[in-house]
């Protein structure tokens, strides 16, 4: 097995020119920690705290919209297992986009996904001001801003293997969480172990399964498909993975199949559990999943819950702190930032790119000072329109890395996206038209208008750059 792996892996960089370089990180991530990791990333204020939007949005129909997106990312997860498994580099897409589509391109993605990081640190630790708000309604919520910020950068200055192990359990805690929910939700749904079983009325009741119709449902996909934008993790920690080759493919299988079970099943249950009406909110105050388990009149319950949520957004923003810190790591190795910001600490951190990352911190505590309650929406949706142009890119940058591959190299790739290219294709329109979609959804109206002068600013940065980076291959 290790001769043939060897032997795929040169042939892949005989295809396609690709000269492998060492980058100084250190590839102590393994498998079990590179799958928490991205559960880690991945479930968070998507599910816990923006799912009060989606099912205001589309009520029980929003469990349909979960289905939907899942399809798309897990599109989205296959395509960058492919490329990751051929390029297993820091860089991730950023690296693949600037060799098969071009410069321009790999530097824009690589700083709209460090940017959408940083913003989503923000959302996250603003997140969790938001939950201790349900024991300490008097406390300000830049207190717990801060306290949690300086946590999260002591984390993120460990090895990476002891980071890796650490967000490994913080992850677990959640699946473990979201299991239980599921189970006790089961249990009130059938009448299991108390006599009087809830059903599924309330899948039905208040205006029907489809209450705002099939609009409702669609509007939902705005935000309900950034639950799942953290698929693309495991790819990003391609180059500080064991054994990229075999790690990879198994972590990106089990990741997206986790996914879609967590968020159906666990919003499917919710949605059993209580009126719709009563789970949903734009108002964003504080996560459904508490606010069911306080309806259902379970005790302590609700604060159990509330614990959960803290540290599922905790994971979360850890995770994000550490993508954004590798982004900014790849633009400096990439010559298109500032060369300090590539230095390794001794335990090869990079930590002046995390002092940078941090950034997003002082912008969520100055929002919890100034703006306590338009704070996460604000910060999370802008982020929203970033991960759209960075999943089209990506679907974009797949499509030229077949037509680039050798069909013997196709043919050994460890998982290969079957029907290529109609779910790539397919998968871009969608992805545009929900883009497009977000001038019909408060809180997001202005996410695209917001983002364009971003990108014309990053073109400009670009055009600073572009005469220090010379190299045709990857960097």
């Amino acid at each position: 097995m290790p001769n043939r792996q060897r032997h795929f892996t040169a042939e892949v960089d005989a295809a396609s020119g690709i000269v492998r370089e060492q980058d100084g990180l250190q590839r102590r991530l393994s498998q079990r920690q590179l799958t928490m990791i991205a559960i880690g990333g991945a479930i968070g204020v998507g599910l816990f705290l923006g799912s009060s939007v989606t099912i205001e949005l589309a009520g029980p129909g929003v469990i349909v919209t979960y289905l939907l997106s899942a399809l798309i990312a897990m599109v989205v997860a296959y395509s960058l297992a492919e490329m990751a498994v051929v390029h297993p580099v820091s860089g991730s897409f950023g690296i693949y986009a600037e060799k098969y589509l071009s410069h321009w391109a790999g530097f824009c993605v690589r700083a709209t996904y460090g940017l959408v990081q940083i913003i989503a640190i923000g959302a996250e630790v603003t997140a969790v001001a938001i939950y201790f708000a349900f024991w300490f309604p008097s406390v300000p919520g830049w207190t717990w801003v801060v306290l949690v910020s300086a946590g999260l950068v002591v984390v993120n200055s460990m090895q990476v293997g002891n980071f890796g192990e650490f967000e490994y359990w913080f992850a677990m805690i959640k699946v473990v969480a979201i299991l239980a929910f599921i189970a006790v939700g089961l249990a009130l749904i059938t009448g299991l172990g108390s006599g009087h079983a809830i059903g599924l009325a309330n899948l039905t009741q208040n205006g029907g399964f489809f209450p705002h119709g099939l609009r409702g449902v669609w509007l939902a996909l705005t935000l309900a498909i950034t639950s799942y934008m953290g698929v693309e993790v495991i790819a990003v920690t391609a180059g500080e993975a064991q054994e990229p080759e075999k790690s990879i493919p198994r972590a990106m299988r089990t990741i997206v199949f986790r996914l879609i079970f967590f968020y159906v099943f666990a919003i499917a249950v919710m949605l059993a559990m209580t009126p719709w009406n009563r789970t949903g909110s734009t108002s964003l105050s504080g996560s459904p999943f508490v606010r069911a388990l306080a309806t259902a009149g379970i005790p302590y319950a609700p604060s159990i819950m509330n614990l959960v949520v803290i540290t599922a957004a905790l994971s979360s923003a850890n995770t994000n702190l550490y993508l954004s810190t590798r982004m900014l790591f790849s633009l400096s190795r990439g010559q298109y930032a500032p060369a300090w910001l590539s230095r390794l600490s001794s335990n090869g951190v990079p930590h002046r790119a995390l002092a940078i990352s941090a950034g997003g911190m002082v912008a969520a505590i100055l929002l919890a000072i100034f703006a306590p309650k338009g704070a996460f929406l604000l910060l999370y949706g802008t982020a929203v329109a970033g991960m759209f142009f960075v999943w089209i890119v990506i679907l974009l940058t797949h499509l030229r890395f077949r037509q680039s591959i050798s069909r013997q190299t196709q043919k050994n790739l460890p998982l290969k996206l079957r029907a290529h290219p109609l779910p790539t294709l397919a998968s871009i329109a969608a992805v545009a038209a929900i883009a497009l979609s977000t001038f019909w959804v408060d809180g997001l109206r202005y996410t695209l208008v917001t983002f364009a002068p971003f990108l014309l600013v990053m073109s400009v940065v670009y055009g600073k750059y572009r005469n220090r980076s010379s190299k045709s291959g990857l960097k």
